[in-house]
């Protein structure tokens, strides 16, 4: 099995309480990406007497009774009274420096989270998870996954120290919340030079990871296929024993990614609320297109972040 090499974050630096997708649009050569909000301005303040009531990561869904859970997601939903968002669309600047990323090399890596339109605003930005920014850093070939938390700075940008152990093609992702706004994703394609990573080609389900005496289950409740909730468990083991003490990664027991084969489609998921502490941490996702998946785990145990990798294949219903 592939091994994915841990990125240098700290123990308390991260994906999410439940399951939670992004499509995104590819970068343009100045490397900021748009993501709009779904709803006008607004929209979700007329609520009468009662209150309403939105999903975390999908704004769109809200809902006027309390204790609801997300359709998409699983997520439980949240009051929030200006739930759909504010209006205003979003975009990430980002400013590599040196300009030329170099394998070996440290580099700082820029991320300004703007207005459309009004760029010179300042934005702040949701404290979701315990940061402000998840940055995700995949190899084009999804071999390689970190996962960073850019600082703010005095100069109202966010900034990380990184080196790329490989030159090659990689994906920049950054999940991020406005405040007042719903969530966010950027995405910028990169190029780095020096030595390049051997790219390795995925084809067949993989839901098994082993490293280091821990040992990893993949497993869904329902085939897998677009266009429904998907209850999805992965059982965590040491030494062949249930690891049932498991701590809390940036207030969760376990984070998730998913990252389509082309790039193009991101899930960013969190566990269910539970009262254990393991072996088995439950999730929900669904998935809006076919194709090849590679699902990315991270959770916290004997004072360590441990990543593990899976590939899945998800079909496409009969209408679709």
């Amino acid at each position: 099995m592939h091994r994915v090499p841990l990125s240098l974050l700290a123990l308390a630096s991260v994906l999410t309480v439940a399951g939670c997708s992004s499509e995104t649009e590819s970068s343009s050569a100045t490397n900021t990406v748009t993501t709009p909000t779904d709803a006008p301005a607004g929209a979700g303040a007329d609520h009468g007497a009662g209150h309403t009531y939105a999903c975390p990561m999908h704004p769109e869904v809200t809902s006027t009774k309390a204790g609801e859970t997300c359709p998409k997601c699983g997520m439980k939903l949240e009051h929030n009274d200006q739930a759909a968002g504010n209006g205003k669309a979003y975009a990430m600047k980002f400013e590599p420096q040196p300009m030329q990323l170099t394998a070996g090399q440290p580099s700082q890596l820029v991320f300004t989270p703007q207005e459309v339109g009004n760029e010179a605003a300042p934005v702040p930005l949701a404290l979701v998870h315990e940061k402000k920014i998840h940055l995700i850093i995949v190899s084009k070939d999804l071999g390689q996954f970190y996962h960073e938390h850019p600082d703010y700075t005095a100069q109202g940008n966010y900034k990380v120290t990184y080196t790329f152990p490989k030159g090659g093609d990689y994906v920049l992702f950054q999940d991020y919340t406005p405040t007042g706004a719903g969530h966010q994703l950027g995405r910028q394609p990169i190029t780095v030079q020096g030595p390049k990573y051997a790219p390795v080609k995925f084809k067949n389900d993989d839901m098994q990871w082993e490293q280091d005496g821990y040992q990893a289950t993949l497993s869904f409740d329902k085939p897998l296929t677009t266009g429904q909730l998907l209850g999805m468990s992965i059982t965590i083991q040491k030494d062949g024993q249930p690891v049932t003490d498991l701590d809390n990664y940036l207030g969760a027991l376990g984070h998730v990614v998913v990252i389509s084969e082309d790039t193009e489609r991101y899930l960013h998921v969190h566990p269910n609320d539970q009262a254990d502490k393991g072996p088995r941490i439950g999730f929900n996702t669904n998935f809006e297109a076919p194709g090849l998946y590679r699902v990315f785990l991270q959770f916290n145990h004997g004072g360590k972040i441990h990543t593990g990798d899976f590939t899945i294949n998800v079909k496409g219903t009969a209408a679709s």
